[in-house]
């Protein structure tokens, strides 16, 4: 049985891909550029600018916590919010991972 937490978590885990994923898309739909569009438009002015620096500190730091409690805790299938927190975002590499990180182990 999955605990109302962890449920939270994956929640909040698809929230965090399809959300943001919508926007991305509808962006590059708009301006026609694709991704190196949607790459152009983080660095448009500061304010985007300094959250996508914000945003790349947290994974960096999200990856480090992930790869330091993995090789202790032996959770091998925690590794799989790495590449969903560059792959999509840090809003679903996060939650993904407390998903993953409060299921039982064996």
């Amino acid at each position: 049985m999955v605990s109302p937490l962890r449920l939270t978590y994956l929640a909040l885990a698809v929230w965090g891909a399809v959300h943001p994923m919508y926007w991305f898309v509808t962006h590059m739909r708009e301006s026609g550029t694709g991704l190196s569009g949607l790459i152009d438009a983080w660095y448009v002015n500061a304010s985007t600018t300094g959250l996508t620096w914000d945003l790349t500190i947290a994974a960096i730091a999200l990856t480090v916590w992930i790869l330091a409690e993995t090789t202790t805790r032996r959770n091998w299938w925690a590794l799989v919010a790495i590449p969903a927190t560059y792959c999509i975002g840090v809003s679903c590499g996060l939650p993904l991972y407390l998903f993953l990180r409060t299921r039982r182990v064996v």
